[in-house]
């Protein structure tokens, strides 16, 4: 499977905001410099953009911000239009309940990059069982654990210290001791904090 394996800053660069995959949760203001310039020979300025260059760019900071190539997306896309309630919100529930996500909310994991690999890799258990697949659905009531293997769960320790100060999302729980955490409840569009407008989305998938 394709992956953007180049600098990560140029993404978040090209989007003029922090899309936190070089694992800065909080704010940096070097890297606040760089994001008011846009990469590339010509980025000196940002272009006025058109409506569909807007629905475009929010597209893109939604798909960056979560890892996901062109297809993953639409289909996650097409989940949420046949939901009952706002496209949209419903959008940006699905994507937070992916199992990578849920990871790197729960803070065992510093980017979602780094998430995916400790799904990908065996390292998670879903209510005891193993998951190996990032776009695993978690649901209300899941219980979320840590292979126990030291070399895992030490490193998963270092990431929780490293992120203590920092507020865990209202639709979680975690048990730092047992490295356990719960699905309380459905992650709402308030829970993820996006800096992206996703009716804009809505908008260019609806043309």
């Amino acid at each position: 499977m394709g992956r953007y394996l180049g600098p990560k800053i140029r993404l978040s660069r090209r989007e003029g905001i922090n899309l936190q995959l070089k694992g800065s949760r909080r704010n940096d203001d070097k890297v606040e410099r760089r994001l008011s310039r846009p990469p590339g020979m010509h980025g000196a300025t940002r272009r006025k953009q058109s409506d569909y260059g807007l629905q475009l760019r929010e597209k893109q900071k939604m798909k960056r911000i979560y890892g996901l190539l062109e297809r993953q997306f639409r289909v996650f896309f097409k989940r949420a239009s046949k939901k009952r309630g706002v496209t949209g919100e419903m959008l940006i529930s699905l994507l937070e309940r992916r199992l990578d996500n849920t990871v790197y909310r729960l803070f065992f994991a510093n980017t979602r990059n780094e998430a995916r690999q400790l799904v990908g890799h065996g390292h998670i258990r879903v209510n005891g069982k193993k998951v190996n697949i990032p776009s695993y659905l978690v649901k209300t009531g899941d219980k979320i654990t840590v292979r126990e293997k030291d070399s895992i769960v030490a490193r998963i320790k270092a990431t929780l210290e490293k992120w203590e100060d920092l507020p865990l999302p209202e639709w979680l729980a975690v048990n730092r001791k047992s490295l356990e955490g719960t699905i309380v409840r459905e992650p709402t569009k308030a829970d993820a904090g996006l800096p992206v407008e996703e009716s804009f989305i809505v908008e260019l998938y609806s043309k």
